[in-house]
């Protein structure tokens, strides 16, 4: 099976081709650029360098988000795309539950977060059962504060991983303590498609015309639009 994996969900920006249950090409940048100018030419790469022809993809996995809402938009678009241009299955991960993926086995609990400003976060946790990871708490965006309040009453200890750990640290320890447990490694904080391809490669394709991203919030535009439609009212 011929996988491709897509993740424009934050700033890296990740994609990989996987063949016959191996991975095979990976191209992941980490810097502040246009996903929509390089995502193109980075698919084209990949499919170059692993010698796959579009015809002879037969599943695309992306990342849905939450994160950037630009960056989610034109993962998705590209994928959807692809997948009704070329009448093949399109699966979607949760960037969150990709980025626990590179804690597995490393931790029992396991928190993936993306920072989404104003002392919020786009987080969930993860549990480490049989060489597996399971939903303990739902993704939600939330106060980072009130998430900690909630995971202190966990028995054992939390790994944290994301791209923006360091801008939270002092929060993390100061609340959880030695309970917390801090990425090791940087390439650890790090999407990788690799893994997204391969966690997708069996997990059950969607209709591409119900596949949808996730936000997790409103965009603020549209959330400062309802509140102004409700003072409006009166409501």
């Amino acid at each position: 099976m011929n996988v491709l994996a897509i993740d424009t969900s934050n700033q890296v920006m990740s994609v990989a081709m996987r063949k016959d249950n191996k991975f095979v090409v990976d191209y992941t940048t980490n810097m502040k650029r246009n996903h929509s100018v390089g995502l193109m030419p980075a698919i084209d790469y990949v499919m170059k360098e692993s010698s796959t022809k579009p015809n002879e993809l037969d599943k695309i996995v992306v990342a849905i988000g939450p994160g950037s809402y630009t960056g989610v938009r034109i993962g998705l678009s590209t994928a959807k795309t692809m997948a009704w241009t070329l009448n093949i299955p399109i699966v979607t991960i949760s960037s969150l539950e990709l980025l626990a993926y590179n804690g597995l086995g490393k931790a029992r609990y396991i928190c993936p977060f993306f920072d989404a400003r104003r002392g919020l976060v786009y987080t969930g946790l993860y549990e480490y059962n049989n060489k597996q990871l399971d939903v303990k708490f739902q993704e939600e965006n939330i106060a980072l504060t009130e998430w900690l309040d909630r995971l202190k009453n966990l028995e054992g200890e939390i790994l944290f991983i994301s791209p923006d750990y360091s801008l939270h640290q002092t929060t993390i320890e100061q609340v959880l303590g030695d309970q917390a447990i801090a990425p090791i490694l940087e390439t650890d904080t790090i999407p990788k498609a690799s893994i997204l391809a391969e966690i997708g490669e069996n997990r059950p394709s969607q209709s591409v015309h119900e596949v949808t991203p996730n936000y997790l919030r409103m965009v603020e535009a549209e959330a400062n639009w309802l509140k102004e439609q409700k003072q409006k009212s009166g409501t």
